[in-house]
């Protein structure tokens, strides 16, 4: 890391990198909701093996602490035992010392986009752009919590389990999971 930028990871990472494994290389973004309350943020971190996302949170401010309780539900669920890369744009909640501190302290490590960059997220900003055409649009929430239970609902019980993915041969990130599982143990 550099001394002027130390939130910038000196490491690479390419489609083909050993990077590209479970619980290896993430991405992180957030978006907006409109609520009847107002403004309902979502961050989520998506695992770019399977395109499942692995932590999620929504709060009514966008701060440091809405993605950190998405990097805290990766480390609950997945418990990694290598260091994984988690890649972000260049937002405050992303440059903030309470997220550098929650990455040194899981054995994680930082990388961010380049000013003016959006393709390093294309991944984060394809999954918004699926849940707000495929659900959001569609309603008006009258409230945060109401909004947050939606969310739940497609993340949890539609997109990770059934939502066909095209880079994964048209498997869901969980069946993509465990079919990965079942070739590694040569099943």
């Amino acid at each position: 890391m550099t001394a002027s930028r130390p939130w910038r990871s000196k490491t690479r990472w390419t489609a083909s990198s050993t990077w590209l494994r479970p619980t290896r290389l993430g991405v992180t973004d957030i978006t907006y909701i409109r609520t009847l309350e107002g403004f309902a943020y979502l961050a989520v971190v998506i695992d770019l093996y399977s395109r499942r996302v692995v932590g999620w949170s929504m709060q009514s401010r966008q701060t440091t602490e809405v993605v950190l309780q998405a990097l805290h539900m990766v480390v609950w669920r997945r418990k990694p035992r290598h260091r994984v890369l988690i890649h972000s744009d260049q937002g405050a909640q992303f440059t903030s010392m309470d997220w550098a501190a929650f990455i040194r302290a899981h054995n994680l490590e930082h990388s961010m986009s380049r000013r003016g960059n959006c393709h390093d997220n294309a991944v984060a900003e394809s999954f918004f752009s699926s849940l707000k055409r495929e659900r959001i649009r569609r309603r008006t929430y009258k409230t945060r919590e109401e909004a947050r239970r939606d969310v739940f609902d497609y993340v949890e019980m539609f997109y990770n389990p059934v939502r066909k993915q095209v880079r994964n041969g048209m498997l869901s990130p969980v069946q993509f999971e465990r079919q990965q599982v079942l070739k590694a143990d040569g099943v």
